[in-house]
């Protein structure tokens, strides 16, 4: 997966919260006026956290007297995400009161359906004039409804053939260009291309976001002059969207690109080095690496870790030698680490040379670091971390080789095939997807058996496997597909996850038939539980609502963050609760992204880790511009222990992943963060 996607597809660790949330005595006292809109609003929260639209429900809070019902009724009605919300959302985007009215914006976004296109075109440009949060708001939201319709209009605002009704066009027009990355080939390419060279740095780093995330043939070249942009953002913006594939495309010489590329990797900004250097990567050329080599010893951590990982694709001796001599040297863990395996795709013989010491540390994850070193540069038929006595390196050497082979590699599913019946989740997960390459007839039986004994993970991605290698047996052949229907669909167990259920609602009916739908959801909590949710985060005052707390890494110093109990009471309730239980204390920052972001969560320190169980999402307005604290995920839903605060801006995040807290001092101490550094305590302040 691409490093500015977010998350690998692992697991996110997950809680579940159980029939309390264990607010106790902090649930603030509330008045006679606010009991009442409790008792209105806890039916419409427990609603959202079952993601069960009620139609008589809704239709009645959504026209409540009190404008909070009805803003946080609108937020609940788009988190479900049922089209049949849309035409009660529409009048709200007339109400009287603003927050509701962008509350109904917003809504109307995360439900994405077309029938909300014309309204929110029409209030843009119709009267009353509407207020600018809600105009930006819904830019937004027809931005993730999308289609030609909206590409059109977004052309017509940004060219000024469409007026919208209001004196000030700047603040909607830089919504308009941030947001056009959304529409993809529908973006208006022509009208955004002069924002490039705006006189304001916002407008020019959104519009080289936004064409570069399109791979706008037309704004590769501008994009180039960019990376000589006074302001570090859009240069670092324009450094991000130079891939060799972009640059193919637009039809520019890639080696002149290339050597524009090596040049930002010296930028006084380390946020445009690494994102030059990322980009560079792409070009796999050894000619570029003599360039690259001294930023092994950037004073920048998280530049000689991204310098690491574009030597290995860009390859050559000077590479080699230059990651040799980091993976033997005295640096952090996450640069050593990233040097290693850089080198095993560089020089197989000199990445066995210098993971000798590695595989025979006490120290697991230089064990996991040399296993997908290994995987990346030779495995063999039946390389030595298969049976290493830790799990997380079985896990982490396989799935590394997974990712080198395409298709059903013969010597990766034989090696696969004996550890789907692993004691260890992540170990017969990763083994699962590789045996389902093969599609092969004779794996029904040992996967069947595997899904069987998923009932006790703490994590879905077992089950997951298992069922989606018995899917690509079915669809083999007729033969094939009978078999699976006799033998499988008729015993197979429901599973108690809504994450399973809900996956075979999208990939596999016959299975979903037999299984029952996964909504709505069985959250295990009572009308209580969400009384004393509401009371706490969303009626109180901020100083209760929001908690502050310290997040104190080893040598890093703190860093000071508000959680944003109103815009995610579910959340922060569940991460408030595991701080008080000291369960991220002593964990490791077990993933880092030089310049995206830095993520905690895991105990088994691996990426599958969690106590269990699944808070629902909570989207909500705030955006990772800053730096945001955010829920990991391996798919909707699927939140719980891990979390991550980006680095830099990352649009592509708004709107998929729950944002929680927000850094409110330390910024320069998370940019210091690298793989492996342990926390020695999050505690509330």
């Amino acid at each position: 997966m691409p490093a500015d996607f977010l998350l690998p597809l692992r697991a996110a660790a997950r809680l579940a919260m159980g029939s309390a949330l264990g607010l106790g005595a902090l649930v603030a006292p509330v008045s006679a006026q606010q009991e009442a809109v409790v008792e209105q609003l806890a039916p419409v929260i427990a609603a959202e956290d079952a993601r069960s639209f009620q139609p008589a429900l809704f239709r009645s809070a959504l026209v409540a007297p009190d404008s909070v019902v009805r803003r946080l009724a609108a937020v609940s009605a788009g988190r479900i995400g049922d089209a049949r919300a849309t035409p009660m959302l529409v009048p709200l985007l007339a109400d009287p009161d603003s927050t509701v009215r962008v509350a109904a914006a917003f809504a109307m976004g995360l439900i994405g359906d077309t029938a909300g296109a014309q309204p929110l075109m029409e209030r843009i440009t119709g009267l009353p004039v509407l207020d600018e949060p809600t105009a930006r708001e819904a830019i937004t939201a027809l931005a993730k409804i999308g289609g030609p319709g909206v590409g059109a209009f977004f052309g017509g605002l940004l060219g000024g053939s469409v007026v919208p009704s209001r004196e000030s066009r700047r603040p909607l027009l830089s919504q308009v260009v941030l947001e056009s990355w959304r529409l993809g080939r529908d973006a208006p390419v022509v009208t955004l291309l002069p924002f490039l060279e705006d006189t304001a740095a916002g407008f020019r780093w959104r519009a080289a976001y936004s064409l570069g995330r399109v791979r706008a043939p037309a704004a590769a070249g501008r994009l180039t002059v960019a990376l000589r942009d006074p302001e570090s953002i859009v240069r670092a913006m324009a450094a991000r969207g130079l891939t060799r594939e972009y640059v193919d495309s637009a039809r520019l010489a890639p080696r002149s690109v290339a050597e524009l590329l090596a040049g930002a990797a010296s930028d006084v900004s380390a946020q445009v080095r690494i994102n030059a250097l990322r980009s560079l990567a792409t070009f796999r050329d050894a000619s570029l690496a003599s360039e690259i080599v001294p930023l092994l010893d950037d004073p920048t951590p998280n530049v000689q870790v991204q310098a690491a990982m574009t030597a290995g694709e860009l390859g050559g001796a000077e590479a080699a030698r230059g990651l040799a001599r980091i993976a033997a040297g005295k640096g952090t863990f996450g640069v050593r680490r990233e040097a290693l395996i850089a080198l095993g795709r560089v020089d197989s013989a000199a990445f066995a040379a210098a993971a000798t010491r590695w595989q025979a540390s006490t120290d697991w994850r230089e064990r996991a670091a040399a296993a997908e070193g290994t995987a990346v540069a030779a495995p063999g038929a039946r390389p030595w971390f298969l049976s290493d006595r830790d799990p997380r390196v079985v896990a982490a050497g396989l799935q590394a080789w997974a990712g080198r082979s395409s298709g059903a590699d013969a010597a990766l599913v034989a090696a696969a095939r004996p550890l789907i019946t692993h004691r260890d989740a992540a170990v017969r997960s990763v083994a699962a997807d590789a045996v389902s390459r093969a599609a092969d007839a004779q794996d029904l039986t040992p996967l069947s058996a595997a899904f069987r004994r998923t009932g006790r993970d703490s994590f879905p991605d077992a089950a997951l496997a298992a069922v989606g290698g018995i899917l690509a047996i079915r669809r083999a052949s007729p033969e094939a597909r009978a078999r699976v229907d006799q033998e499988f669909v008729p015993s197979a167990p429901r599973p108690d996850d809504y994450v399973v259920r809900r996956w075979a609602d999208e990939n596999w009916p016959e299975l979903a038939l037999r299984w029952g739908p996964a909504s709505p959801i069985a959250t295990g909590r009572s009308a209580q539980d969400y009384r004393d949710l509401i009371r706490r985060y969303l009626l109180a005052p901020d100083s209760v609502a929001r908690p502050r707390l310290t997040i104190d890494t080893d040598q890093r110093g703190p860093v000071e963050v508000e959680l944003l109990g109103p815009e995610a009471p579910m959340t922060v309730a569940n991460f408030v609760r595991l701080v008080e239980r000291r369960f991220f204390d002593g964990n490791r920052w077990h993933r880092v992204v030089p310049n995206f972001v830095v993520q905690d969560g895991d105990p088994r320190g691996d990426g599958f880790g969690g106590p269990g169980g699944a808070i629902r999402d909570e989207l909500n307005r705030h955006r990772y511009e800053g730096p945001m604290l955010g829920m990991a995920l391996s798919g909707p839903d699927t939140g719980s222990s891990q979390w991550f605060i980006n680095l830099s801006p990352q649009p592509h995040l708004d709107g998929t992943y729950t944002i929680f807290g927000r850094v409110t001092d330390g910024m320069a101490n998370l940019a210091r963060i690298t793989q492996g550094d342990v926390i020695r305590t999050i505690r509330l302040k």
